[in-house]
């Protein structure tokens, strides 16, 4: 008995009745990746939250420049009481005019404060934007996930059809030597029961298809389930890396997530100064200019108006409110360095772990691929030997059990070290 032909340049999936008979479409590896990276939602989101941190950044800095402000007003007071007016405890004088003014205010300096409130909302959005590369990197890798579980389902599906296919053909021929006296009815029965397994194995195998696919397709940001065919990477199995010690340097330099929370990091401490800074004075120039032309003319005779002076607001007390806003922006740039030295040591732990995945699963490629062969040698010897009358068919079922197990076995650690590479290139942060 040959071993399933599983293992060609080209893995053709082909599609369960759980799918339809409409005509299916080619997919890579590749393209299920660019089609992920446009189309999952939870890829959108994060480019959609860094955009609208963005908007924060112009937010804070409108606080450098100029603000300017229009006005009219029209006025005709009671002139039994053009004196008094119940606003806080002024008493200003209401004449009766119309008019209209521009007043311009301008941050002259506050010592700081809001450059570095400024410099914190464009960490943040640094962060937000490594955040993003961070979720784009994760999508990624749920996508080869998915495609090679699969293909793996594919592969276990065809091994176990064709297993159902020589059980069959074993079956008829040991129920037409029973029918000539040739064999027993516990041979026949054997067959039988060899024959139901297999087709159980043939059930269990589609339905797990079924599931990977439905699972590709919901990665991929697809709606509605879509039939692929799966199309096998063309180049021959690599290698792992050789040096974990490379690896780990590489992660802890372009790791996006790693950069976010150090961006995340260094926008707290921004903040924190911007906090310490509200206890220092504000000055502000202010400007003001209009006219009326409608009022008082004898005792107001130009009809416009203008001033322009300085403002300084000194703090002086709030109850402690600054002080304490500076000891809790402090707290949490401490606990952003925190995050930041946590995230480091998992990197170093995560690099390493997959790089003894990726090699233990190189090794099992190796192993499994003797196993089916004398699997598959096994099986021949047995078939020849029940066909001689030198064995008992409980032989043969053994030698087909065993020879279905290796196959799937070596396409499993096929599959599983191709995704270990996968994961590898996600833990040192590699570009998608």
């Amino acid at each position: 008995m040959k071993g399933p032909s599983i293992f060609a340049i080209v893995l053709v999936t082909a599609l369960s009745p759980a799918f339809g008979q409409a005509p299916s479409t080619t997919l890579t590896r590749e393209q299920a990746e660019q089609m992920a990276i446009k189309n999952n939602p939870t890829i959108s989101i994060s480019k959609l939250l860094a955009l609208a941190q963005h908007q924060v950044v112009r937010e804070v800095r409108s606080a450098e420049l100029p603000n300017l402000q229009g006005s009219l007003a029209a006025v005709e007071p009671n002139d039994s009481a053009s004196r008094i007016s119940a606003v806080g405890i002024t008493a200003p004088r209401l004449i009766e005019h119309i008019g209209g003014g521009v007043e311009l205010s301008q941050l002259i300096t506050d010592f700081g404060r809001t450059p570095n409130l400024v410099a914190s909302s464009q960490l943040s959005e640094k962060a937000q934007i490594a955040n993003a590369k961070a979720t784009t990197a994760d999508i990624v890798l749920a996508t080869d996930q998915a495609f090679y579980l699969a293909l793996q389902a594919q592969a276990t599906l065809r091994v176990t059809q064709q297993t159902e296919s020589e059980r069959q053909a074993v079956a008829n021929q040991v129920t037409a030597l029973t029918e000539s006296k040739l064999k027993s009815t516990l041979d026949q029965s054997f067959a039988e029961v060899n024959l139901s397994q297999a087709q159980l194995l043939v059930l269990d195998a589609r339905n797990n298809l079924d599931a990977a696919l439905a699972q590709l397709n919901s990665i991929l940001g697809l709606e509605t389930t879509t039939p692929f065919t799966l199309v096998e990477e063309a180049n021959a199995l690599p290698a792992p890396p050789p040096d974990s010690d490379v690896l780990v340097k590489l992660a802890l330099q372009q790791r996006p997530d790693l950069v976010a929370l150090d961006d995340a990091r260094q926008a707290a401490d921004k903040f924190r100064i911007a906090q310490r800074d509200q206890m220092l004075p504000t000055l502000n120039a202010i400007g003001t200019v209009g006219g009326t032309p409608v009022g008082d003319k004898q005792n107001f005779p130009e009809n416009w108006y203008g001033a322009i002076g300085l403002s300084v607001q000194v703090p002086i007390f709030n109850g402690f409110r600054y002080s304490a806003d500076t000891q809790e922006a402090a707290l949490r740039e401490r606990a952003a360095q925190e995050r930041v030295r946590d995230l480091r040591t998992r990197i170093v732990r995560d690099v390493y772990t997959s790089w003894l995945s990726a090699n233990s699963s190189f090794k099992r490629v190796a192993v499994t691929e003797q196993l089916l062969k004398q699997a598959n040698l096994a099986l021949q010897l047995a078939q020849t030997r029940y066909n001689l009358g030198l064995s008992s068919i409980v032989e043969l079922s053994q030698a087909q059990l065993q020879q279905t197990e290796a196959a799937i076995s070596d396409a499993n650690a096929r599959y599983q070290y191709r995704f270990s590479l996968s994961a590898l290139q996600f833990q040192t942060g590699a570009q998608p």
